[in-house]
């Protein structure tokens, strides 16, 4: 017999194109986890620093390319076969494709470096976004966790985190900032969404 009252462990694969920060703080927070782990980590790179890291961390690592994820349905069907809690995109620049959000309504989440709806939309993202900021002279900024959608950074807001910008903010000092604010609230955010 199966013990039924036990709490099945929450699973969270998370999307990744890059170095991979935020993705390692996530790992490494639910290392040894009771309840949540990270099974999986997708990289559209092959040579992404983050596939490295996921292994290192005996995190499956996956990587795929366009069209597994636009042209068949691969990408869909194996993430249907891990049935994650939740998909977290954490530095992944692709847009997801209909099929995938259908799958799994309100269990794709994003963060973007800025205060949506403000700097949002296709291109802007990493210093693109920094630039824009400092270029409007704002005194204010932030990170918006958001459900994905089919449009670049438009599905509902789940949390907002600001910092103020100083005169004297350079591109680097705010992207500091931002890296900092995400490394931050991911972890709350996430735990939130999966109670």
């Amino acid at each position: 017999m199966i013990d039924k009252s036990l709490p099945q462990t929450k699973k969270i694969v998370v999307f990744a194109s890059g170095k991979g920060s935020n993705a390692k703080k996530i790992i490494q927070h639910f290392d040894g986890h009771a309840e949540v782990e990270v099974s999986h980590v997708f990289s559209n790179k092959k040579t992404a620093p983050v596939l490295k890291m996921a292994h290192e961390h005996g995190v499956q690592a996956v990587h795929f390319d366009k069209a597994a994820l636009y042209e068949s349905n691969e990408l869909l069907q194996m993430l249907q076969q891990i049935k994650p809690d939740l998909i977290v995109l954490a530095g992944f620049l692709w847009l997801m494709p209909k099929a995938i959000i259908e799958a799994f309504p309100n269990k794709i989440i994003n963060v973007h470096p800025a205060l949506l709806p403000k700097y949002g939309g296709k291109g802007m993202y990493g210093s693109f976004v920094h630039r824009a900021v400092l270029q409007n002279n704002d005194t204010e900024t932030g990170i918006t966790f958001h459900y994905v959608n089919e449009n670049y950074d438009e599905g509902e807001h789940i949390a907002q985190f600001k910092v103020p910008i100083k005169p004297d903010e350079t591109l680097d000092s705010l992207q500091e900032k931002i890296h900092g604010l995400e490394h931050e609230h991911f972890i709350q955010v996430i735990e939130n969404l999966l109670q």
